[in-house]
């Protein structure tokens, strides 16, 4: 059984760092390829702790966004600080989100695993939702017996 709910959420705004992906859209291995990457990168040289250290929670987002038509990839947090200079104020609107809960061994487990069921599992089958596009993003929302756990947010509209 999917563990998912289709929630109401006020707009918040998400700092972030990105990269843009370079596979196509369809190329699984590649894009989880590519951000795995830009995850290590960020986390080796600092920027990640940087912007943890300004966040206003724990919660660390993993946001998926096109941006001028090029697929954008941000590591983020919830902040009222100002932006960083590389970073990007990243919006996301008020009303109704498709939650889907899991956990994984890594982030990157974590995120490839949420991403799999909402968009392989989930949105297929709600019949009286859409995602319409715009920013989603996979949370981790803490740890517990040694594992992630998060959450992936997709804005979506109703039918």
């Amino acid at each position: 059984m999917v563990d998912y709910t289709l929630e109401e959420k006020d707009s918040f705004i998400v700092l972030g760092i990105g990269t843009e992906l370079k596979s196509n859209y369809t190329d699984f291995v590649g894009l989880n390829k590519e951000k795995s990457d830009f995850w290590q990168s960020i986390s080796e040289d600092g920027r990640l702790d940087a912007l943890k250290a300004i966040a206003t929670n724990d919660y660390i987002f993993a946001v998926n966004e096109a941006v001028n038509n090029k697929m954008m990839h941000y590591a983020g947090v919830m902040s009222d600080a100002a932006a960083p200079e590389e970073a990007r104020v990243i919006q996301f609107p008020k009303g109704h989100y498709l939650v889907v809960k899991g956990e994984g061994k890594t982030a990157d487990e974590l995120n490839n695993k949420l991403a799999g069921i909402a968009f392989g599992e989930v949105l297929p089958v709600v019949n009286n939702f859409a995602y319409v596009g715009g920013p989603n993003a996979t949370v981790e929302i803490g740890q517990e017996n040694g594992l992630i756990l998060g959450e992936m947010w997709i804005p979506v509209v109703k039918k």
